[in-house]
């Protein structure tokens, strides 16, 4: 049986690393696919697990020289523990939470606190409480319960913290050593104790002291690049690591020639080459790391959004509870200005619901007794009470949410470049490193020029800048088309999305509003609107009919009274006839007024003449008769959104051809697609059919996109080369769409595709930079401009360039937070 697993890998320090460990997995035996985004730092793993196990893809990981940990839907807590004295008491709480089915427990003693992971399906948290207590001691207030995203963001901070100590310290020794080391080549004094041709010998231990420190704060490039060479999977950090070596063995066999009296050896130290080049990388990943920090903000603000506690009623009582205790079923009160807890279905009270969070929508929507709503949208201006429905993994937020982050951690096709290179890359730069100092030897130049060519073809090299080109611009598109209430599901659906050449919307509950209303009232002579509206109404109270109920709402909104229908009868294929307040109304189509005698006189036949007009349009027209005089006209449609018409008009703009596929009439459908400026309508199309016509419109070269509601169009919606989904923001799982658009706002859908259009060129402009980069910088670091006479590339110069590299990539794709929906 075909498994996914999750993993965070760690010890990745660029692109070559993420391919490596990627090829490790794909090795084994079972493995249907393995892929590591760079960015995230996660892999996904397709697996037969009859074949293989868990622990044989973390081995695999650990051997090629990285780490891996499971990403588990558990959730963790910290709860305090009251009453310990000892380590045995620590145990004994152990013992106590292992009991609990999928709990797990780590009690640390000193801090007198138990870190706990568990199944919220198999055990609940005040179990556990009550399991502790049951041993003999007081679980106190619970600390805020973490999750993944969470732990991931904490650990990334820590990270980010290292980077700036480590910089700091390798900073504070190298601009000394820089100083020493050239200053006095453009006149800046130094101490005369440390003179440089009177006294080398203490001129170069004062450089090497001066370097150590640099070296220590840099040490991971060392330990984690010769590693990686041992594992046969080379990285970034190997080519610094092998760069700066041999810059400070070459000044080491420096001094040892100074000491053993050869004091003109004190030309030869580079060691200011070897500390400028770990402050300035260090630089480069500080920089690197907060900006990519940056990349997943979006995530991070729905995670936010989450309100910590919730106030149940339990008993009559009302109690404030951690919202991860918070179970379906459970009665929830929230006062105005509350952000909602959980998702859930609203009991008593009714306010106004500020749903922007979710949908995008500024409008606040009123919510009363029967009504959804979803948790950390707020709660405006009345206090209400709801039943929980979902919670924890389950609720939109938490569904949105993975919705994004397995968009953020997918690949898109035109990544798959950049990855072969990048598996390559680092070997390729060795070797170009190797022949391009053996060349320069060959031509005749001495060792220091040749490991001056060694050490910059090594350090400029960047394979970050290709491994982060891809994910940084999805991960940042991804996240703003959330906040958009856009939600595109993957990196392959937001680059088939730039590719679109035509948009095929469903009509009904996608263009236009899925309901029927009231749209004419046309009174004949001595009636006027109220008395025909009254009439009409009355008589087709009694009726389930869509069109029956679009009169009647009409009226009741519009203040009229109604009176009750006796004799109603429902004449198939006419209309329906009733006794309202002793008067016989009849209510129908020209055939059926004819055959009650009810069809004559000037009024009638301009009746039908404006009947015909609206059928035109797209309207259903209803003639009414009262007492065997004609008294006029109702029609009702459904009526099209307020931001169709803009919405496909934005489509053409983007030079899109635009359909629209039915299973109207031809008339009523060319009406509707005439309205909103649709040029191709497929009309009389059943459900079953809608793939079919799409499959027709990719025949003729067309890269298709279709609209609909997600369910009824589903078939239609998997055909097309992307699904769109058009739906509440609280249906975003649904599964045959590439893109979910969480609002039925129409002018998302050029929103989308606008915003995968900029994703790709952002791309486009990452890789450019990247590939550009590498194949004009390793040339100059091997001296391709001293060969004809140009400046022969410093490499410190060649460390700060490579640094700067992955820095600009990261803040090219953060430009994408500019990006301006429709």
């Amino acid at each position: 049986m075909v498994r996914t697993i999750r993993l965070q890998i760690t010890g990745m320090t660029c692109a070559a690393c993420a391919r490596a460990s990627e090829r490790a997995v794909k090795k084994l035996g079972g493995v249907a696919e393995a892929a590591v985004n760079y960015a995230t730092e996660r892999m996904t793993v397709d697996f037969d697990d009859e074949s293989l196990s868990e622990a044989e893809i973390g081995a695999a990981i650990e051997k090629a020289g990285y780490g891996s940990v499971p990403i588990v839907d558990t959730k963790e807590t910290v709860i305090p523990i009251g009453g310990m004295t000892c380590a045995a008491c620590a145990k004994a709480v152990e013992r106590a939470v292992g009991k609990l089915p999928g709990a797990k427990a780590e009690v640390n003693f000193a801090s007198e606190k138990a870190f706990v992971r568990y199944d919220p399906s198999a055990s609940r948290l005040s179990e556990i409480k009550a399991a502790i207590k049951k041993a003999g001691y007081e679980p106190l207030a619970v600390s805020d319960a973490t999750d993944r995203t969470d732990a991931h963001q904490d650990a990334k901070e820590k990270e980010i913290r290292s980077l700036k100590r480590r910089l700091v310290l390798s900073a504070a020794f190298s601009a000394p050593l820089l100083y020493i080391a050239m200053g006095p080549m453009i006149g800046l004094p130094l101490p005369a104790a440390v003179a440089m041709m009177e006294f080398p010998l203490r001129y170069a231990l004062l450089e090497l002291l001066l370097v150590i420190p640099a070296v220590i704060a840099g040490r991971r490039f060392y330990t984690v690049g010769y590693r990686a060479i041992l594992h046969g999977a080379p990285n970034m950090d190997s080519l610094i690591a092998m760069g700066t070596t041999a810059a400070i063995a070459y000044s080491l066999y420096s001094v040892f020639s100074i000491a053993t009296g050869k004091p003109h050896a004190v030309d030869h130290l580079y060691f200011e080459t070897a500390g400028v080049i770990i402050t300035l990388i260090l630089l480069g990943k500080t920089l690197e790391a907060v900006s990519k920090g940056k990349t997943s903000d979006a995530i991070k603000k729905l995670m936010g959004l989450r309100p910590k506690t919730a106030t149940v009623i339990h008993d009559g009582k009302e109690l404030s509870i951690p919202v991860d205790e918070v179970e379906p079923g459970d009665v929830v009160m929230v006062r105005p200005g509350e952000r909602i807890p959980v998702d859930g279905e609203v009991l008593s009270g009714s306010t106004a619901v500020d749903e922007s969070m979710l949908t995008g929508e500024s409008l606040p929507v009123d919510k009363g007794p029967g009504d959804a709503v979803v948790g950390a949208s707020v709660n405006k201006n009345g206090s209400i009470t709801f039943k929980a429905t979902k919670v924890g993994a389950d609720t939109a937020l938490a569904r949105i949410v993975k919705l994004v982050e397995d968009a953020q951690g997918s690949k898109a096709p035109i990544a798959q470049m950049a990855d072969i290179v990048s598996g390559y890359f680092v070997p390729a730069v060795f070797v170009v490193a190797l022949l391009a100092a053996g060349a320069w030897l060959l031509a005749g130049k001495d060792a220091v020029f040749a490991l001056t060519v060694f050490v910059a073809v090594l350090t400029i090299a960047c394979p970050c800048a290709l491994g982060l080109a891809t994910p940084t611009a999805i991960m940042v598109g991804t996240g703003k088309g959330a906040e958009q209430g856009v939600l595109i599901k993957s990196g392959v659906a937001l680059e088939t999305a730039h590719k679109i050449t035509a948009v095929v919307f469903d009509k009904t509950g996608t263009l236009t509003n899925g309901r029927p209303e009231l749209t004419d009232v046309v009174p004949a002579a001595g009636f006027d609107r109220s008395e025909l509206l009254s009439l009409a109404a009355s008589t087709e109270k009694p009726s389930e009919h869509p069109l029956a109920q679009a009169i009647v709402g009409a009226a009741e909104r519009e203040g009229i009274t109604l009176s009750a229908a006796e004799s109603f009868e429902a004449v198939p294929g006419r209309g329906v006839r009733a006794s309202v307040g002793g008067r016989r109304v009849l209510i129908g189509n020209r055939k059926f007024l004819e055959e009650e005698g009810a069809a004559s006189g000037e009024a009638f036949a301009a009746a039908l003449a404006e009947a015909d007009r609206l059928s035109g349009v797209g309207r259903t027209p209803m003639l009414v008769a009262a007492d065997g005089s004609f008294a006029g006209l109702v029609a009702v449609a459904d009526t099209v959104k307020e931001s169709s018409a803009r919405a496909v008009a934005a489509l053409k703009e983007l030079g899109l051809q635009v359909a629209m596929i039915t299973g109207d009439n031809r008339r009523t459908a060319e009406a509707v697609g005439a309205e909103l400026g649709i040029d191709r309508v497929l009309a009389e199309v059943l459900p079953q059919d809608k793939a079919g016509e799409v499959k027709k419109l990719q025949a003729e070269g067309l890269t298709v996109a279709m609209v609909g509601d997600g369910i009824n169009d589903a078939p239609a919606l998997a055909q097309a080369d992307i699904g769109i989904a058009v739906g509440s923001g609280t249906d975003v799982a649904m599964e045959s769409a590439d893109i979910v658009l969480m609002r039925s706002e129409l002018l998302d859908v050029p929103t989308a595709i606008k915003l995968s259009q900029s994703v790709i060129r952002n791309i486009r402009q990452n890789l450019f930079w990247a590939f550009g980069y590498n194949v004009l910088g390793i040339p100059v670091a091997a001296g391709i401009l001293y060969a004809f006479g140009g400046p022969l590339l410093n490499p410190i110069f060649a460390a700060a360039a490579m640094s700067m590299s992955s820095v600009s990539v990261v803040t090219n794709a953060l430009r994408l937070k500019r990006f301006k929906p429709y």
